[in-house]
């Protein structure tokens, strides 16, 4: 069994914001589908159970930088537009142990202050997933 600590996980977003794991302390992509209920008369008291539409998520907690041309800004212009993303394990080159998933998030909550009196200036964002996220080894 291969188990890995993630310490140089990759993140890439499109439009104008670029590479984001030079800021990231977070990254999960959620991917799901809907459980559609089936059963019948005949299913001898036990549920029965379809997969429906699917469906994904991107959350990403980065340090804020509002040094102009830089995440604030960029995050901010993007602000209600679709976006391709591209992340993997390890910033390596993709591979069948290192694959990567890529898809497009809508660029839908921004949080630019957040946090109390001694905080380090962050956002956690959550972007829902557009159409199909793939994932591939080469």
């Amino acid at each position: 069994m291969a188990v890995m600590v993630l310490t140089a996980a990759y993140c890439s977003l499109g439009g104008s914001i670029s590479t984001i794991h030079d800021h990231a302390a977070k990254i999960e992509l959620t991917v799901n589908v809907e459980d559609k209920d089936v059963t019948t008369y005949a299913s001898a008291g036990w549920k029965e159970r379809l997969g429906g539409l699917k469906d994904g998520e991107l959350a990403v907690s980065f340090f804020n930088d509002i040094a102009a041309g830089n995440l604030d800004s960029l995050f901010w212009a993007q602000l209600g537009n679709v976006v391709t993303f591209e992340v993997r394990l390890t910033q390596g080159s993709v591979s069948t142990s290192n694959p990567k998933y890529t898809g497009s998030i809508l660029i839908k909550e921004l949080k630019p202050i957040a946090g109390s009196v001694g905080d380090v200036a962050t956002q956690d964002v959550t972007f829902p997933t557009s159409g199909a996220v793939t994932r591939a080894t080469a």
